[in-house]
């Protein structure tokens, strides 16, 4: 792995490209640029992102009768994000990452929270998947709701359900869009950009790959893997697409580090973060054959909904979105126990009130009075 390679200057690519040309879309971690560039026009281009990507009923509005209705897009905004690593087409789908991006009134700003995936919550009934309900782990409801008798799972189905769950959660009443990630394509969007620069916090060496990027053989003792792994010193770092995957997928628990999931959140913001510097990059947006690439793999691991409206809709309305105007947040919370029985992960006693503060839209002086809520990115 090679230092961080140095950035282009983004004064003279942007000087006379289309006002919609520097539009961020920023849905999970498939944040690219939308950009005209110079050979490419901008109607073709916005055509060929929004036909790409994929779509579906995340929230059962069409199942309910409901009409989409295109409608202006107003702050404040919430989305909900959810990462999933499919293994096979009949394996019911894990939520592996689970993000809300908030948007204020204002329209120039985001914050970006996860939920860990073990928080132990209640999953409500969900007739679509025959679900009774139960109280478990939060990232069963998305395979809990993909359920369908005779059928492969349906992850759209699964979604409508965590997104309830995260709802009851949270206390956010309605998402007004919502996105599936597939993990795996993001390896082809770092390759598509070129690599992507990250800052490694402390060395970490790899549960899943070798230094080569092969997959690390299972363990035929008993758990876990064997044979040489892929290292990730500290420091800044130019990674490929299997390094960023395969870095943000470390849970640093399995390391010595005693930081569980939290930790995997951490590095999960930061890849974000570091994706929609990479998209703004000179390197991305002055290249047209490099861009359309991007934006080629983008649409291909992401399925959307806007609730009437179009991914690229939603990304001339954050237009005023920069990677410094992303606040990364940290829920604090700690693990669950039944005696000595690992149940799962619970908040901690100040998340309520970030909530309060979300809906209130007093996020900013909440983390001024609660700095520790804050995620701090390099």
């Amino acid at each position: 792995m090679g230092k961080a390679g140095k950035r282009g200057r983004k004064s003279s690519v942007w000087r006379g490209v289309p006002r919609w040309a520097k539009v961020c879309t920023i849905f999970g971690m498939v944040l690219t640029v939308l950009s005209g560039g110079v050979l490419v026009g901008t109607e073709v281009l916005m055509a060929r992102y929004e036909g790409a990507v994929g779509k579906a009923d995340l929230f059962g509005d069409q199942a309910a009768g409901a009409k989409e209705k295109k409608s202006e897009i107003k702050g404040p905004l919430n989305l909900l994000l959810v990462g999933i690593d499919p293994r096979t087409p009949t394996a019911a789908p894990l939520a592996d990452s689970i993000m809300v991006l908030h948007v204020p009134a204002s329209m120039d700003r985001a914050y970006l929270f996860s939920l860990p995936r073990d928080l132990y919550v209640d999953i409500p009934p969900f007739k679509r998947a025959n679900f009774p309900g139960e109280k478990t782990k939060i990232n069963a409801a998305m395979s809990f709701g993909s359920q369908v008798p005779g059928k492969n799972p349906d992850a759209a189905r699964g979604f409508e359900l965590l997104a309830t769950t995260v709802q009851n959660v949270t206390g956010i009443k309605r998402f007004d869009a919502g996105a599936i990630i597939n993990f795996t394509g993001f390896q082809k969007i770092v390759d598509a950009m070129g690599g992507v620069d990250m800052y490694v916090e402390r060395d970490v060496k790899s549960e899943h790959k070798q230094p080569d990027g092969t997959a690390r053989q299972g363990n035929p003792h008993g758990y876990g893997y064997i044979g040489p792994q892929a290292l990730y010193k500290k420091g800044n770092h130019h990674l490929s697409g299997w390094q960023a995957l395969d870095y943000v997928r470390q849970r640093y628990e399995r390391n010595g580090v005693p930081d569980a999931d939290y930790g995997r959140q951490r590095h999960q913001q930061q890849f974000v973060k570091a994706m929609v510097g990479q998209a703004f990059s000179a390197d991305v947006v002055a290249n047209p054959i490099k861009l359309d690439k991007v934006l080629r793999a983008a649409g291909q691991s992401l399925i959307f909904n806007g609730r009437g409206n179009s991914v690229v809709d939603f990304g001339l309305a954050l237009k005023s979105i920069r990677p410094n105007t992303i606040q990364m947040i940290k829920l604090p919370g700690g693990g669950l126990f039944e005696g000595k029985t690992y149940k799962g992960e619970q908040f901690q006693a100040g998340v309520p009130d970030f909530f309060t503060a979300l809906h209130n839209e007093q996020l900013d002086p909440f983390l001024l009075e609660h700095p520790e809520f804050q995620n701090k990115t390099k």
